[in-house]
């Protein structure tokens, strides 16, 4: 861990999760060249990336303070009590989405939002796996989100002398940084359900994991889930639903080309 101001008043945190957007805005550019949009929605996209983040991390902040509420009886909205992941993917999904809608509207026809909205739920997946990947690689430098305790080989050092942990922000980080590359190759191959891919996958990975973290978050209306365990289960249960409803929708599709290729 290294949760020390390097120049300018950065430190590796700040420094990864700035990288880490910024991989994501190229991945946006790469993969809407694979889908072959045109140049105007990928641009359109391009600005949604960092309005999503900034806005995503504002609503990270607010959820944590209702976490706090709930475990020590205090809210405050600074950066310094901490950030939840779930809340900042929940804000930024709400800003993405109203982004998409309402100032795309100024740009694009209606029906043209609403035919590439499976576009935009395709190729967000692997922008969020990297930006999150680097992310957790700032927490570990940071000392937060850190795992249990441990005296196992697999152990880290913390800023504690003799005080060593389970880094599974370490392990996090390889989780995600391999998911999107799955997903990338998805979108190589043209394949489609990379939103449910993504939401299953992360969803399991973090309910499991949970069990080897050690910064409690709060208790939930479930005595024995943690609020990230909780969140986990419903975005399973969201991957299946969507997957379900893109399938009817594919089905759908192809029926009406295949009854327009007959008539």
């Amino acid at each position: 861990m290294y949760p020390y101001k390097l120049f300018l008043g950065l430190d590796l945190y700040s420094i990864l999760m700035t990288v880490g957007v910024i991989i994501g805005i190229y991945l946006v550019r790469l993969q809407g060249d694979m889908r072959a949009l045109k140049a105007k929605m990928i641009n359109f996209l391009l600005m949604m990336v960092p309005i999503a983040v900034l806005l995503g991390y504002l609503c990270a902040i607010l959820v944590q303070g209702l976490y706090n509420i709930a475990s020590v009886g205090d809210f405050r909205l600074d950066s310094n009590t901490g950030s939840t992941f779930y809340g900042g993917l929940l804000g930024g999904v709400i800003v993405g989405i109203v982004y998409y809608f309402g100032v795309g509207r100024l740009l694009f026809p209606r029906d043209y939002l609403v035919a590439h909205f499976r576009d935009l739920l395709d190729l967000t997946p692997a922008v969020v796996t990297t930006a999150h990947g680097f992310g957790r690689l700032g927490c570990l430098m940071a000392g937060c989100c850190h795992g249990k305790a441990t005296d196992a080989w697999y152990g880290i050092e913390t800023v504690y002398p003799g005080y060593r942990i389970v880094p599974v922000q370490l392990y996090e980080a390889l989780f995600l940084f391999a998911l999107s590359a799955l997903l990338l190759v998805m979108m190589k191959k043209g394949l489609r359900h990379q939103m449910p891919t993504y939401m299953l996958a992360y969803g399991v990975w973090r309910f499991f994991i949970e069990y080897a973290r050690a910064d409690d978050r709060g208790q939930t209306i479930v005595s024995f889930l943690s609020p990230s365990q909780l969140f986990s289960l419903v975005i399973i249960i969201g991957a299946v639903a969507l997957f379900l409803l893109e399938r009817h929708l594919d089905r759908r599709a192809a029926g009406e080309q295949g009854g327009i290729a007959h008539g």
